[in-house]
């Protein structure tokens, strides 16, 4: 246990931080219900997009495009979510340690030769990625986006992976993030976003109504054109469960340094307490005995002590004794000792 003083210490400088703490919590607590809005947001249009794709894929047609062929693996993209600020706990290390778990599980799959394109997003997950630059890892740094970006910036990005994928430089892409579900808990996800697989195409909340259709210009036309669409919707909708998130994340260690302010001051005050009410144990001048023929004689207590109980006597037995005020003690004198009983 913790002294006084090192208590003492411990309430000064976690005090002194209080209102700092309590401030980025309110202002993280924000956010979060800011980004928590615009998740809201953005499911419509990705589900719109999904009946879209699953009415076209329900009709007696063939479809076809790049975003969707499969081809053999010898480069791989990772677009890792990381955040930009600190002070949000071990949010940026949980996310790194499933970098480490998918870059492990696809040399195991694909081959230890295979080389990896990492696209870290956030200022604190580039310096915990580009420790893995190596023979077979390439990090990039990403300027023009970051954890906070939106709209056209994500947009950009987007297209720019797109590109990469058809020109040939990547042949998978993975995304790994936190996929926020409240203040308190968030899941690590790892999905594939190109190619695309044909199970994320249609969701099975989505109500596809198979009506005859006559498409203009054809089906496969249309679906090449919505199919950029429906990765750009998963890309937003994954900068926007970052940030929410990040700032759930944020919330919780800002929660967790109040925390620990008053557990160190119900320590202290616990301590403070038991050191100040528990007196000391009476000496053996506190009694007086008289000796008779047998040995056994009651001693008074001279002066007023008032009732407590203590574990060790006076006099070094190790047994449980009471004190009562102007109480009668039994006093046995064996080998010059006295011991109260």
């Amino acid at each position: 246990m913790a002294t006084l003083r090192e208590l003492k210490g411990r309430i000064g400088s976690v005090k002194s931080s209080e209102k700092i703490t309590g401030a980025m919590k309110m202002i993280s607590s924000a956010k979060m219900h800011k980004a928590e809005q615009a998740l809201k947001r953005l499911l419509p249009f990705r589900g719109q997009i999904q009946t879209i794709i699953g009415n076209l894929l329900s009709a007696d047609a063939e479809f076809s495009s790049p975003l969707i062929e499969n081809r053999e693996v010898k480069r791989i993209g990772i677009v890792v979510f990381g955040s930009d600020d600190g002070l949000c706990g071990a949010y940026n290390m949980n996310v790194f340690k499933g970098l480490l778990q998918k870059l492990h599980s696809m040399r195991e799959k694909h081959g230890q030769d295979v080389d990896f394109v990492i696209y870290p997003v956030g200022g604190k997950m580039f310096k915990a990625a580009r420790r893995l630059s190596g023979a077979h890892i390439e990090v990039r740094q990403l300027v023009e986006v970051n954890s906070k970006s939106s709209g056209k910036e994500i947009r950009n990005f987007t297209f720019s992976l797109q590109q990469e994928y058809l020109d040939g430089n990547i042949d998978l892409l993975e995304i790994i993030y936190m996929s926020y579900k409240s203040v308190s808990r968030q899941i690590l996800r790892a999905e594939q976003l190109l190619p695309v697989a044909q199970e994320t195409l249609t969701d099975n909340s989505i109500t596809v109504q198979c009506r005859p259709y006559i498409f203009e210009p054809d089906a496969n036309a249309i679906f090449t054109s919505v199919l950029p669409l429906f990765v750009l919707a998963v890309m937003q909708e994954t900068f926007t469960e970052n940030q929410a998130s990040e700032q759930a994340a944020r919330v919780m260690a800002m929660q967790s340094a109040n925390d620990m302010r008053r557990s160190c001051l119900i320590s202290f005050s616990s301590n403070t307490t038991s050191s100040v009410s528990r007196p000391s144990p009476p000496s053996c001048s506190t009694f007086s005995a008289v000796r008779s023929s047998d040995g056994f004689e009651l001693g008074k207590v001279m002066r007023s002590i008032p009732e407590v109980t203590h574990t060790d006597t006076p006099v070094g037995r190790d047994n449980e004794y009471i004190v009562n005020r102007y109480a009668y003690f039994k006093v046995i004198k064996t080998n010059h000792n006295l011991w109260a009983v």
